[in-house]
């Protein structure tokens, strides 16, 4: 899963200038923000840089009912069903979408005629989409086949320039309309097509309609060798959830509404969005893997009930101080996704904590390691932010 590149409007607008760029003034870069966006990321991604580790290690070694469920929900169903695992990378790209108004939605306001403004957003993409290349293949030469191209950072790319694409041409109520347009036009292909050789609708890893045409039009590998989690063809339906963030924060720019109101109307929204979720559930599973209909209108009903807590009690209510450590990584969080494939956090936190390890003893040395490099992680973008130091693509 990933998270943000961040720049002087949002760490998830990812404002690609063509090179990287780590300066920003920290004062003009947060002022123009809300703060829950930054802190609803963070937390987001708090999950996969370490603290699900301390969690699973909490469940092995007290053998808690408590921690086991909870450790169950930090793990990916195989194919259909739905756990909270599940929600951190659309969560991810619905943050995304909620930035647009407040960076590109500026920009037109300022005046920034839309065709410098689209090649912007198809650079940003491309670039996010092979970062993604890199993050899963390294840096080394490979033989074709042996080359992954669908990514978790290529799925944010692939969804932030498409939605964006659509915000800068379509009006709002067409947004909503390209939102249902996407879910029912993905239903139907796959409810009336298939694979060859199974009936159509067939919603299996093998007969399944997206699968197929991932087998047949992605060059490389595919991470679970027939289907891609992050396949091609599945995208469609992603872009939901980042035109479901673009919507979002469109409402939230209008003066006319009280924050308060603002708030509870998106917690409504949420609610009605995963009673819809479950009843589409019945024809067309949820499910990840897939990134079925139903599963877009189910983390869309998360993602809004989380935004409206974030929202109702940072930007509302006023209580920032608490949230400070997730927006610390929620204003890097790209970066410290990234930083996985070139940092070894756990050779260095070895190095510093293996006296504590030893104290702890065998059953209780992951939990402690995971807790050891969640700490590691922090504190080296604690330093980045006391520094003024923001990765920008």
């Amino acid at each position: 899963m990933v998270a943000g590149v961040s720049n002087r409007l949002d760490a998830y607008d990812l404002s690609m200038e063509g090179t990287v760029n780590l300066l920003e003034h920290q004062e003009q870069f947060l002022s123009k923000r809300l703060y829950s966006l930054d802190a609803l990321r963070g937390f987001d991604m708090f999950w996969i840089i370490g603290a699900e580790d301390i969690i699973h290690g909490l469940a092995k070694y007290t053998h808690s009912p408590f921690w086991e469920v909870c450790s169950a929900q930090l793990r990916h169903p195989a194919w259909n069903g739905f756990t909270m695992y599940d929600l951190i990378f659309p969560l991810f790209i619905f943050l995304a979408g909620v930035s647009t108004p407040y960076s590109i939605g500026k920009a037109l306001g300022e005046g920034v005629e839309k065709n410098v403004l689209l090649r912007r957003v198809i650079r940003r993409g491309l670039i996010l989409f092979a970062l993604g290349i890199i993050y899963n293949n390294g840096l080394s030469v490979k033989p074709l086949a042996e080359i992954r191209f669908s990514s978790v950072l290529g799925r944010i790319g692939i969804t932030y320039m498409f939605a964006n694409i659509l915000y800068l041409y379509v009006k709002e109520r067409g947004l909503a309309i390209c939102f249902a347009g996407l879910l029912i036009g993905y239903y139907v292909v796959l409810k009336f097509m298939s694979a060859p050789g199974f009936a159509p609708g067939d919603l299996s890893i093998e007969g399944n309609f997206a699968s197929y045409v991932d087998r047949i039009l992605l060059p490389g590998k595919l991470s679970m060798g027939i289907h891609d989690t992050v396949g091609l063809f599945n995208n469609i339906p992603a872009i939901g959830n980042a035109l479901a963030g673009i919507m979002v924060g469109i409402f939230l720019k209008k003066t006319n509404i009280g924050g308060r109101e603002k708030a509870l109307y998106l917690a409504s929204t949420g609610f009605i969005s995963l009673l819809m979720a479950q009843v589409w559930n019945l024809d067309f599973p949820i499910n990840k893997n897939l990134w079925s209909s139903s599963f877009v209108l189910q983390t869309v009903g998360f993602s809004l009930l989380f935004f409206a807590l974030f929202y109702y009690v940072i930007d509302v209510l006023g209580y920032k101080k608490w949230a400070f450590a997730f927006q610390v990584i929620g204003v890097n969080s790209i970066l410290i996704y990234l930083s996985e494939k070139f940092i070894e956090w756990e050779y260095t936190a070895k190095k510093l904590f293996d006296w504590l390890y030893q104290m702890a003893g065998e059953p209780m040395t992951p939990m402690f390691a995971a807790l050891a490099i969640l700490l590691i992680k922090w504190l080296f973008l604690r330093l980045l932010y006391q520094k003024n130091l923001f990765l920008r693509v």
